[in-house]
């Protein structure tokens, strides 16, 4: 594993466990030796979303997609995003793109069925 995967762990383990500042501060030390890390920047954006910052996460979220179109880690957060702020019809779209790109995937499986 070389440094930046460490850090990377080191930041996603720091999320997970709730410790935002911490997870951030690792976080942008890889972006700021690799700013296209885009799983870097998927946990930024998910955090921004914990810390309350939901307008900062949809939006970053959805630059990070509109990016990385077939990255659906990305786009599944940025539906189910949407589904948290109410914005269902987007969210049913991007649980629908993600079934055509990979038909087997459980969890936009589990999304679609609630909608129209």
């Amino acid at each position: 594993m070389n440094d930046l995967e460490a850090i990377y762990e080191r930041g996603f383990q720091l999320r997970c466990e709730g410790r935002y500042a911490e997870a951030k501060m690792e976080l942008g030390r890889i972006l700021s030796e690799d700013p296209g890390h885009v799983n870097a920047k998927h946990q930024v954006a998910l955090i921004l979303g914990f810390e309350g910052d939901f307008d900062g996460s949809l939006l970053s979220l959805t630059h990070l997609a509109s990016q990385n179109p077939t990255n659906l880690e990305v786009l599944y957060d940025l539906a189910m995003t949407q589904i948290m702020l109410g914005m269902s019809d987007e969210a049913c779209s991007n649980f629908r793109r993600i079934l055509a790109i990979d038909p087997d995937h459980k969890k936009a499986a589990q999304q679609i069925v609630y909608c129209p």
